[in-house]
This record gives structure tokens, C-alpha cells and sequence, in this order.
């Protein structure tokens, strides 16, 4: 009885393992494919521009260092001006908060402090600007510059520039295939190899700002600004079988 058991297993073990043998080869045969890269860019105008706008306080009479406009005035100021040109509240924030010495004649009187304060104000094109600083003592606007750039739908345009990337590799793949008479077949790899966002400083075609000196109480003009644009692009890489 032992001998016939032991017969049996060795038939059944004889009829599977050349199956499993096969299978195993099967897997092991490298399926044809072709793997290419694919590249896009895309270029849009920023519709979202910040800049650092820093105030401080002043003497209207700075030789006998009286009449202080402080902070407080300046900012109501701002934020007033910020209200009338139609933008929201959150398009101004605080960024930094600081202060110097005002030094007129150490002997006679000791150094004043005036206190400074910086600011963010985001804006959607940079002709605001100059309408909403021309409502602030000029006197008192330390500096104003652009910070940086950007775009409210930036991802949505790196999604769509991937995507771009992706059927560049694909038609790539296709005409590269048919050179040798075959057809293209499902894909087998895909890959994100580079990403690349630049944003650049603007291109002044006129100054933007104003030269905030003391006497500089002039009218101001709108700007005339060329900003260049956001440059976005990808490359992606993909693998498909060959058919």
C-alpha cells in the first residue's frame, strides 16, 4: 500500500512541475517596448504681483523735530487707500515691524525713535499700485518693490503641461514604431523626470515706483509696466509595448 502512495506521488509530481516549469519561462521572456521622453512648456502672464511696501513715521517739521506723523496715521492711511482701490482686506498683511534713530544735533537732543512698519499687498496687474500709494503721506512710504510673481491657476497649468509632456512621449513612441512597420501597444511605465517653474522679476518699461523723497509730493502717474511671463515646463517619460 506504501508503494502504490508513493507511485502516485511521484506521477502527479512528474505532471505539474513541467507546467509550473513553462510558466515560469513564460514570465521570464522580455516583453518588446519602446521608451521615450516627452517635453512642454507653457508661458502665462502672473495675475497675482506682490510687493513690499515698508512705511515710517516722520517730523513735518524735522529740524526742530516736531508735528510726528506716526504709524498709526500712515497705516489708516494705507488700508483706506487699499479699501477704495476695490481690494479685499486679506490683500494686505503685515510683514515686519521695526524702527531707527532719527539723530538731528546730539548735543542739544537726545535721538528719537520712529517706528517703521513693512507690509504685503498683493494685487492683480501693478497699476494699482501708484493710485493706492499716492493716498499715503509720501513722506512717509520708505520704499515699495515687487517681491514676486505668481498665478492663481499655476496648478491647474502644471497638471495641463504634464499632461502635454505625457502625449508628446506617446506621439513620439508612435512615429518612431512605425518606422519599423509595427504598431504601438499598451503602456508599461510612466515617469516624471524634470520640473521646472521660473518666475521671474519684472521688466520695467518705466519705473513703477515712485522715488519717494521728501519733496516728492507731484501727481503721480499710472504705471507702464512689462512683466515677463511664467514659464512652466515638464518633462515626462513613458515606456509602451510594442505590438
Amino acid at each position: 500500500m506504501k508503494k502504490l502512495f508513493l507511485l502516485g506521488a511521484l506521477i502527479t509530481s512528474s505532471i505539474f512541475v513541467p507546467a509550473f516549469s513553462q510558466i515560469k519561462y513564460e514570465q521570464q521572456i522580455p516583453v518588446p517596448n519602446i521608451e521615450v521622453a516627452g517635453f512642454a512648456e507653457m508661458e502665462v502672464v502672473p495675475d497675482e504681483i506682490y510687493f513690499n511696501i515698508s512705511l515710517r513715521e516722520f517730523f513735518q517739521d524735522e529740524k526742530n523735530q516736531k508735528d510726528k506723523v506716526n504709524i498709526t496715521t500712515l497705516e489708516k492711511q494705507l488700508i483706506k487707500a487699499v479699501a477704495d482701490a476695490g481690494l479685499p482686506k486679506e490683500a494686505l498683511s503685515i510683514s515686519g515691524v521695526g524702527g531707527y534713530q532719527n539723530y538731528v544735533d546730539k548735543k542739544k537732543k537726545p535721538a528719537t525713535f520712529l517706528e517703521a512698519k513693512q507690509y504685503e499687498l498683493k494685487v492683480a496687474g501693478p497699476e494699482k499700485l501708484d493710485g493706492i500709494l499716492s493716498k499715503v503721506e509720501s513722506r512717509g512710504v520708505q520704499y515699495a518693490n515687487v517681491a514676486r510673481v505668481d498665478h492663481s491657476k499655476r496648478e491647474e497649468f502644471k497638471k495641463q503641461v504634464k499632461i502635454d509632456a505625457l502625449k508628446a512621449a506617446k506621439t513620439k513612441a508612435e512615429y518612431l514604431v512605425a518606422s519599423l512597420d509595427q504598431k504601438l501597444g499598451k503602456v508599461l511605465e510612466i515617469k516624471e523626470l524634470d520640473e521646472n517653474l521660473y518666475f521671474p522679476q519684472p521688466v520695467f518699461a518705466k519705473a513703477n515706483v515712485r522715488a519717494f523723497a521728501a519733496e516728492a509730493a507731484d501727481a503721480v502717474q499710472d504705471s507702464d509696466v512689462q512683466y515677463q511671463k511664467i514659464k512652466i515646463s515638464y518633462r515626462m517619460q513613458a515606456a509602451f509595448e510594442i505590438k
